[in-house]
Order: C-alpha cells, then sequence, then structure tokens
C-alpha cells in the first residue's frame, strides 16, 4: 500500500468529485423529471413519440445513474493514481 503524500488534497478532490456528480444527478433526477419535465414534454423522441420529460422521468435518468457510477470510479482510479493510493501501484 502506498503511502498517502497529501491526505487533504486527495480528500479535497475527492470531495469535489463528489459534489460534481451529485449537482448532475440532482439535475437529472430531480429537474429533468419534475421541474422542467413541462419544457421537455414539448419535444417528441423520434420514433416514439414519447415526450422527452416522460422519458427522462422514467428511463433516462437511470442510464444517467449508471453512467455516474462508471464515470465515478474512472475519475476515482486516476485520482488514486495521481495521489499514490492506487491499490495495484507499486510500493
Amino acid at each position: 500500500m502506498a503511502e498517502q503524500h497529501d491526505p487533504s488534497g486527495y480528500w479535497k478532490a475527492n470531495l469535489r468529485l463528489l459534489a460534481g456528480l451529485l449537482v448532475v444527478w440532482f439535475l437529472v433526477s430531480y429537474g429533468c423529471g419534475v421541474l422542467f419535465v413541462d419544457v421537455l414534454n414539448r419535444v417528441r423522441i423520434p420514433g416514439t413519440g414519447f415526450p422527452l420529460g416522460f422519458w427522462f422521468a422514467q428511463q433516462g435518468s437511470i442510464y444517467v445513474f449508471v453512467t455516474l457510477i462508471f464515470v465515478y470510479v474512472w475519475r476515482m482510479n486516476r485520482l488514486d493514481e495521481r495521489f499514490g493510493v492506487a491499490e495495484d501501484s507499486e510500493s
């Protein structure tokens, strides 16, 4: 296990990443599914005819949530490497 060179910097970067992902999560789930649904419903999804607001409330937010998980893993691996705490790094 590698020694953490800057634990406070690592923690701040981690919190910044989490805050950004939570903002996206909030905007998609609450914003697109509740607040902006009337505006989004004016747009229809080609080929299906479903309103975009309905799609975000039912399916789109799930796709975004799964994407956020992969983004989090990818960014945390990069953050771990930058601070020398990666699981597969040499001691």
